[in-house]
């Protein structure tokens, strides 16, 4: 019995095995990218009203926190000792 075809079928079938683990990343990646890609178009074609209402701001008036004021004491500190 001559075993010789079974192996060649064998390595055949592991080599093919290791491209597709090489290809398959590569794939997803551009399955992902054009997805990304479908995803801004249609971000760009969406009327400029539904962004503006999604966007919009509160009325309510903003208190700088602790840290901005202490950063902008140092700021001022570094400029007049410089």
């Amino acid at each position: 019995m001559n075993t010789t075809p079974l192996e060649g079928l064998i390595g055949m079938l592991f080599v093919l095995g290791i491209l597709v683990l090489l290809v398959l990343p590569s794939a997803f990646g551009i399955v992902r990218d054009r997805r990304i890609d479908r995803q801004l178009r249609e971000a760009e074609q969406a009327p400029r009203q539904d962004r503006g209402a999604a966007q919009k701001s509160s009325s309510r008036s903003t208190v700088p926190s602790t840290a901005t004021w202490y950063a902008e004491g140092r700021r001022s500190k570094k400029l007049v000792s410089s």
